[in-house]
């Protein structure tokens, strides 16, 4: 069972300074992650008591330095901030055109091959029925292992298997590959796939997505869709001043959709 985590919450305090006829920062925002709730909390802003920890949510505590901050249990999205990564993990913008883009549901059985950290096989268990993700590295193994367990996540399997000699599981909605040679695994993903499912490539340079998509218009069962990068850019608002963050997350990889439309007796071209 999951232990219970909670979030602290301090907004950001502007104050206007009358001598000097402007608005100052006086506190600045803050949040905090806690995982244990039977220990006191010690954090820049001082200390708070493992019995105001205990608070139903949306109560305010405060630290012996009586700086003050909202509590509330976490969510599956503010524990999942805190999983391990030891590899580069598919970011979130990434994650959710995934799930816009295939429509699968919690009625969903998923293979994901190349767990590494298994950042996207968690984020996809949480939504669908039943997520299998493959890796090959034992270190990678233990790090998604560790990262299922901290978000208790008994949907998730984890197998220490090369996907490109084969998958295990049939009729699945979904194969996701994040993978250096993403190619060598659509004749094992398409084996797996049900008609209708798709396949999702995931690489970082667009030579990769390229050779993927032209190694899957050789078959006449497979339909490439689409290839995208998704683009993010935060703004800031205060007031009347808006602007685009100098900061941000722009370019992180390319996603190759891929869709099954009929046996694999159909499959390769001549």
């Amino acid at each position: 069972m999951k232990p219970t985590r909670k979030l602290l919450i301090k907004k950001e305090r502007k104050e206007f300074v009358k001598d000097i006829g402007k608005t100052v920062l006086v506190d600045k925002a803050r949040a905090y992650f806690v995982s244990d709730l039977n220990k006191d909390f010690h954090c820049a802003d001082g200390v708070i008591a493992k019995k105001e920890l205990k608070k139903k949510d949306g109560s305010i505590v405060e630290t012996n330095t009586k700086k003050k901050f909202s509590i509330f249990t976490t969510s599956f999205l503010d524990d999942y901030k805190r999983i391990e990564r030891e590899a580069q993990i598919i970011s979130i913008k990434d994650i959710g055109v995934i799930l816009s883009y295939t429509g699968v549901n919690k009625n969903s059985h998923i293979v994901d091959a190349g767990a590494g950290s298994g950042a996207l096989a968690c984020y996809l268990a949480y939504f669908c029925k039943e997520v299998t993700t493959y890796e090959i590295r034992d270190d990678f193994f233990k790090i998604a292992k560790k990262n299922k367990d901290f978000l208790d996540l008994k949907n998730l399997k984890i197998k220490k298997k090369d996907v490109n000699k084969g998958i295990d599981e049939k009729d699945v909605d979904l194969v996701t590959l994040d993978l250096p040679a993403p190619w060598n695994a659509i004749i094992p993903a398409e084996k797996a796939l049900k008609i209708g499912g798709f396949i999702v490539s995931y690489s970082p340079s667009i030579t990769q997505a390229s050779d993927f998509v032209n190694e899957v218009n050789k078959f006449n069962n497979l339909v490439h869709e689409r290839t995208m990068e998704i683009i993010k850019r935060n703004w800031e608002i205060d007031g009347r001043k808006v602007r685009p963050q100098t900061r941000g997350i722009g370019h992180t990889g390319f996603l190759s959709f891929v869709r099954k439309i009929g046996e694999f007796g159909q499959a390769k071209k001549t």
